[in-house]
Order: structure tokens, then sequence, then C-alpha cells
């Protein structure tokens, strides 16, 4: 897994680095039980403050993403699956309502919506 700091982000970069994350475990790129890299390991990867991995850390602890053991390190916890679906369905929700905001922008109809769905689904895309 690849982390990718932007300058231009709003979010601080603790932040960055835990939204990152949350989606690889998410998406299946993680899973239970993989080592994360270091909290010293990553900020000096990153160039970034102990400090701002170690709050990034301390939040997907919080969530129940990550797991830390102390003298062995930081992994991806097991999760309950209908959590992770959830997770999922609310951040598809959160796309699918930016996708309607603009369609309704471009005045497309609720059918034209629809058939745009239809055909994206159908195609696999």
């Amino acid at each position: 897994m690849r982390i990718v700091i932007s300058s231009l982000s709003r979010d601080p970069i603790y932040k960055q680095i835990a939204d990152q994350i949350r989606d690889a475990v998410l998406s299946g790129e993680l899973s239970e039980g993989d080592a994360l890299p270091s909290i010293r390991g990553l900020a000096k990867e990153l160039e970034v403050s102990v400090i701002t991995t170690s709050r990034a850390y301390e939040e997907l602890e919080k969530e129940g993403f990550i797991a830390s053991v102390p003298g062995k390190g930081s992994f991806v916890a097991g999760h309950n699956t209908e959590l992770i679906r959830e997770k999922r369905m609310h951040l598809l929700e959160e796309k699918l309502g930016e996708a309607m905001g603009d369609a309704k922008q471009m005045g497309l109809s609720f059918d034209e919506i629809v058939e745009i769905m239809r055909l994206l689904y159908e195609g696999g895309e």
C-alpha cells in the first residue's frame, strides 16, 4: 500500500493518512492481520512528524480498523463483515449523492440518470 500526502488537500496530514489506510481496508487491499508500517517508519517514509502518524493510527484504532500490539506493531483488525458492508454502503451513498448533484446541475431527468446507471451497471464499469 502506498500513501500519498497532498499539500494541496484541505485535510490535515494525519487525516489523509488515516483515510488512505481506511480505504485500503474497505477495498480489501489490506486484509485482517496485515501488518502496518511502524509509526516511526511511516513518519520517516512520508517525511512527517511521528506525532502525525501516531494520531492517524490512534484514529484508526478508535474506529476499530487497526489493533496495536505492544512490542509487535499495528495490524489490520478483524472486522464484522456487516460493519464493513455498512461503511462501504455509506461511501457509495456519498459518491452517488455527488453524482446526482452533478446530474441535476446538468439538467438530466430522473429517467436519464437511471438509464446511465443501468448502462454502467450492465457494462461493469
